[in-house]
């Protein structure tokens, strides 16, 4: 009996199958269940039997499962990258944690799901969970994401870790001009869990890049069920919860459309206007300024708080209602502007648009040199300002201007 094998474990009237893992003590078991978690069992109160011998090659980290996609010359042609994230993960049987050690050939080999539906390239651009994601990587990936389509992908699915996953979107949104589908997906749940959402958001991302909506998109579970996947534009979606399937929402409107996974085919319907397929050239632009900050105001904050902007190109505020801050930090943010820094004003508010004219403060704050963020999230305004500043001549102009739809046209209620 080694680690890696497949283990029937019999403890008093409990029973327990699952893979074998390395235990830090000669006393006890651990046990991989097959819903994912661990269990720890006294080795004096329990009854092994060896099931099967090395399903997993715990150095390797791999196991035996060979991929099932092959080429078909009459099938479109989508490049996975991946840049690591819970869809790019597996369990590392070492210590029973899932890990992003996935790259793209892995994801194929883990959801034999996607055989059929086109022909793959893959490609790593990191091996990161999100919270370590960086600019620089952003370029890196939007770089890959323009050679792939240069080589002629007829969409593009990009894996990443869900937690920041809206940040990147909207970096590529800004950054690349393509004519074929960009689709982000991710995972809430590891492919080691019963419940995990991998292979129906996998699925649907594909079928997404091969869509004709040419845009920057993120494509996740609708839903609690593995019914519809929805696809939101990259510039205004967030994710709104820790851990459900269906975290992420499209701010301000409904999504612009959604991937039927209940359908044979995996049926595509758009409900909104989107940039066709072909209708744009090919183009990047991938300088971004790093020197930007995004600064959230709460009651009672010190104008210290600003500090933070010294020095920098660029400040995001995150203000309170039609967007404003404490009238003592009128005078900092005026000296600010005059010292260099483009300071633009968001809301806290999930919906509605920043107006600095009804209230005297925010006529202040107009006085001060700020500019409105119109609705875009304030996360989306941050990474907008950093492209800004390294692309335009006049970032003012170009934060008011819609880019990649992150502002919209006029505020209403949900169509």
């Amino acid at each position: 009996m080694n680690p890696g094998d497949r283990v029937r474990v019999q403890r008093a009237d409990q029973t327990y199958e699952g893979v074998l893992l390395p235990s830090s003590t000669s006393q006890n078991l651990v046990v991989k269940l097959e819903g994912g978690y661990n269990v720890g069992i006294d080795r004096a109160d329990a009854d092994v039997d060896v099931l099967e011998n090395d399903v997993y090659d715990i150095e390797a980290g791999e196991t035996d499962d060979e991929s099932a996609v092959e080429f078909d010359p009459d099938l479109p042609t989508v490049s996975l990258i991946s840049t690591g994230g819970t869809i790019a993960s597996t369990v590392d049987y070492r210590t029973g944690a899932v890990t992003a050690q996935f790259d793209a050939e892995d994801v194929l080999r883990a959801v034999p799901d996607l055989a059929g539906r086109a022909n793959y390239r893959g490609r790593v651009v990191a091996n990161i969970l999100s919270e370590n994601m960086t600019p620089d990587v952003w370029v890196d990936l939007a770089e890959a994401v323009h050679e792939e389509i240069e080589a002629g992908a007829d969409g593009v699915v990009v894996m990443h870790g869900t937690d920041t996953m809206q940040f990147t979107a909207s970096a590529l949104s800004f950054m690349l001009d393509t004519p074929v589908p960009v689709v982000f997906t991710g995972s809430q749940r590891s492919a080691d869990r019963p419940s995990s959402d991998n292979v129906m958001n996998a699925v649907c991302a594909v079928e997404a890049a091969k869509s004709d909506a040419a845009e920057v998109m993120v494509c996740m579970h609708a839903t609690e069920s593995d019914d519809v996947c929805a696809l939101h534009r990259g510039t205004r979606v967030r994710k709104n919860h820790t851990s459900r399937r269906d975290a992420f929402e499209t701010v301000g409107a409904k999504p612009l459309g959604e991937v039927d996974y209940d359908a044979g085919d995996a049926e595509i319907s758009f409900r909104r206007d989107y940039a066709e397929r072909g209708e744009t050239d090919l183009s990047l632009s991938p300088d971004l300024e790093s020197d930007v900050e995004l600064l959230k105001f709460t009651p009672g904050m010190d104008e210290s708080a600003l500090d933070v902007a010294e020095g920098q190109a660029g400040l995001v505020l995150e203000g309170t209602g039609l967007g404003h801050v404490h009238s003592d930090w009128t005078d900092r943010i005026a000296e600010l502007v005059d010292s260099g820094t483009t300071v633009v004003m968001t809301s806290q508010c999930l919906d509605g648009r920043v107006c600095d004219r009804v209230y005297d403060t925010g006529r202040d704050l107009l006085d001060a040199g700020v500019v409105e963020g119109e609705d875009m999230l304030p996360g989306t305004a941050k990474v907008k300002l950093m492209w800004a500043l390294a692309n335009g001549d006049d970032p003012e102009t170009t934060v008011r201007t819609p880019v990649a739809g992150e502002i919209t046209d006029r505020s209403v209620p949900w169509e």
